[in-house]
């Protein structure tokens, strides 16, 4: 009897192979049921034959699969033999934050931890879409796991890629690490694209069953490598366009730029008032002016006159349309893509010397302490008499000769109390140098500097505070029994305590230390940390941990101050040729100085969303073709070694930030061939298991150059 029982579980083997099912593939059909409708239950037998399972073997496979689901907590049984899904009801919306290895979490504001998805469990859902998931019963001590069950919104669907085209299909690899998938592209879907080239794909379609999603080519960048299709690849990767429609610039191209006496009658006249501006030296759009003049009083009149653009920009129209959707100004490293057409941006509301223009500005008057006694915000009228570099300023405030100088002084003199009564009241200096590239003519890096900000800078940066904190404040401070109106605000949250503590744990390594029991304290010791750091190799790593140690500034209509600037009221006002939250604030003040109601917060927040959300992929691209510049700087000088610092730990290796040019590479962690190295996640470092050899942040080592790959953008090092 054994023996028989024995060949027939061996013929059931045998049977319940015979069509080549697996557990896996049955598990994953079996879910499809399920999802079909959540609230439905079914057995084994049911399921075996939507299947089309007719063998007893895979019919075993059926019911084991169903046990195993329910033990991994995916599925309850109802009664005996009848399932179906687990926590149907608790469906969680959540965005993907997907991982380079496929995998994902899922970010949810319904729950305290991140959900673990695995890329089979991920259903075509990308990075930051909007999904959907189901939530697994918690195993003891595992993460949270889930499976998404609906893509709610799909974040995009254009991407950036080199092309890889044979005879009968073509694929676009994706230069985005997050981006798990190649998209197959049919051949008569092409456009023209060539092998090897960039380009951007849009996707059409993905099959449910198909792992690779279907697109066509819908922009050929170029050759990778040239300047062009680099900085116009960047651009794409973020769904940021690089040229303006037509019917933009022939909107921009019929505007009326007259100055009429009809509306000069509803403005103040500054026009004889002496009135300067001070930018960088290749800067075109000069959307910032200052003027001054001596009261009879003995106090000072400083006006800060901003470029009136939403006089000529108008609500709904093609031209604030299209600045909405921009939101800003996108600063790469060899270019600008502005908001506004240039006709715009450069010319008609450019504040440019020697033409009378509109302005939108908030003038203060001030005592020698530069206290300031009184102000007013409105529409005005300006001829700038002189445009200055940053250089030129700086030299007369340095003992040199030049136009306005008195006035340049004094202003410079008001900027400096200014500066020194906001860090006494807990600003924190934030004022970290900026790396430049000087180009040859085909764009590629010759040279790396850094531009620091000096007395002329924050001449202009003091007064651009003033007047964003004014225009603010003149909303925002009403009495205890009203509320105020709807406004543009720009926030920043107070730091996270945790991120704060880990900070303070860390410079404690070299010596530093912050105090972090008050605001106050907090600020202080951080402005003299910042301070003490100048010049030192820990520099530029420990400012780059101190700011992001601190929350992101944001636009909201809910005024919660601005932690890092010690404001109460804080808005931008300053930049509306390349910002759309200014031009929100002007057409907002206009509104309320001409007595009409509220606009509605809803819909005001959900602008602010939008214009902080493209902020930041700007940065992002900023970012990223700061990084580009870097590596191609850099492609030339490999086999050479430099000193540099370490500048970030994870389990895959170090990253290092040279110390002349401030590029960054990275050393693989099975490189490092002396010993074998784990993370250390708590001491910010990789540990020698048999040696006991450390490498931790801010550790001083010299490497060398192994391997520039521009495509990822990324620069290969190794210890020397």
């Amino acid at each position: 009897m054994a023996r028989k029982a024995k060949k027939k579980e061996t013929k059931r083997k045998k049977v319940g192979k015979s069509k080549g099912y697996s557990k896996k593939v049955l598990y994953n059909a079996i879910l499809n049921i399920f999802q079909q409708d959540v609230n439905k239950s079914y057995n084994y037998k049911y399921i075996s034959k939507q299947l089309g399972i007719k063998t007893n073997g895979e019919s075993r496979m059926v019911y084991e699969c169903l046990q195993e689901m329910k033990e991994a907590g995916r599925l309850e049984e109802k009664s005996t033999g009848l399932f179906m899904i687990k926590q149907r009801r608790s469906l969680i919306n959540g965005i993907v934050d997907m991982t380079s290895r496929g995998t994902a979490y899922i970010v949810c504001d319904d729950l305290e931890d991140d959900v673990f998805v695995s890329q089979s469990n991920l259903h075509h859902a990308l990075h930051k879409d909007e999904v959907k998931i189901m939530v697994f019963a918690k195993r003891k001590n595992k993460q949270l796991e889930g499976e998404v069950v609906e893509i709610v919104n799909r974040q995009r669907e254009n991407f950036v890629g080199t092309m890889e085209i044979s005879k009968n299909f073509a694929f676009l690899v994706s230069s985005d690490r997050r981006m798990p998938y190649d998209i197959f592209i049919p051949i008569d879907k092409l456009n023209g694209a060539k092998n090897g080239f960039k380009a951007v794909v849009k996707i059409i379609d993905w099959p449910k069953k198909q792992k690779n999603p279907v697109g066509e080519v819908i922009a050929v960048l170029g050759k990778p490598g040239d300047n062009e299709t680099e900085m116009h690849a960047i651009l794409a990767e973020y769904d940021l366009p690089a040229n303006f429609d037509e019917r933009v610039l022939a909107a921009a191209d019929d505007i009326d730029d007259r100055i009429l006496d009809s509306e000069v009658a509803k403005r103040r006249d500054f026009r004889k008032v002496p009135t300067f501006t001070i930018d960088p030296k290749d800067a075109k759009d000069f959307d910032d002016a200052l003027s001054f003049q001596v009261l009879e009083n003995g106090n000072y009149e400083i006006g800060v006159h901003i470029a009136d653009v939403t006089h000529y920009v108008t609500p709904g129209s093609i031209l604030d349309r299209e600045a909405y959707a921009r939101a800003t100004s996108v600063y790469l490293v060899d270019r600008v893509v502005p908001m506004l057409p240039e006709r715009l941006s450069n010319g008609v509301c450019s504040l440019r010397p020697n033409e009378e223009k509109y302005t939108f500005s908030c003038v203060f008057e001030m005592d020698s302490q530069a206290n300031v006694i009184k102000h007013w915000i409105g529409r005005t009228v300006i001829e700038s008499d002189k445009r200055f570099a940053y250089e030129d300023a700086q030299e007369i405030i340095e003992g040199g000769e030049g136009d306005y100088k008195e006035e340049i002084l004094k202003v410079d003199e008001l900027a400096k109390e200014l500066r020194k009564k906001r860090f006494s009241r807990g600003s924190i200096d934030f004022d970290r140098s900026e790396a430049k590239f000087e180009l040859d003519e085909k764009g590629k890096p010759i040279r790396v500097y850094f531009k620091k900000s000096k007395d002329a800078n924050k001449l202009i940066e003091e007064f651009m505070l003033l007047a964003n904190k004014y225009v603010a404040k003149s909303i925002g401070a009403v009495g205890k029994d009203k509320k105020a109106k709807t406004f543009v605000y720009r926030i920043h949250d107070q730091p996270n305590e945790e991120k704060l503590n880990s900070f303070n744990s860390f410079i404690a390594r070299f010596g530093y230390g912050i105090k972090t029991d008050t605001r106050r304290s907090l600020t202080n010791t951080m402005n003299s940390l910042l301070a003490d750091v100048k010049d030192k190799p820990e520099q530029n790593l420990l400012e780059t941990l101190a700011v992001r140690t601190m929350a992101k500034a944001q636009y909201s209509t809910s005024n919660i101050g601005h932690y890092g600037l010690a404001f109460d009221f804080y808005s931008h006002f300053t930049s509306p040729i390349r910002r759309y939250p200014d031009m929100m604030v002007h057409r907002l003040i206009q509104r309320y100085l001409d007595k009409k109601k509220s606009v509605d917060e809803e819909e005001y927040e959900n602008y602010c969303k939008h214009c902080s959300e493209m902020e930041s992929l700007a940065a992002n691209a900023e970012r990223d073709s700061i990084k580009y510049k870097q590596v191609e700087f850099m492609s030339d000088k490999i086999g050479e070694e430099f000193w540099g610092t370490v500048s970030g730990v994870t389990e895959w290796g170090l990253y290092v930030e040279l110390e002349e040019s401030k590029c960054e590479g990275m050393i693989g962690i099975t490189k490092l061939e002396d010993d074998f190295y784990a993370f250390d996640e708590k001491a910010f470092a990789i540990v020698g298991k048999h040696h006991g050899k450390i490498y931790q942040l801010g550790d001083r080592v010299m490497v060398k150059v192994v391997n520039a790959n521009l495509l990822a953008k990324q620069l290969d090092f190794e210890m020397v």
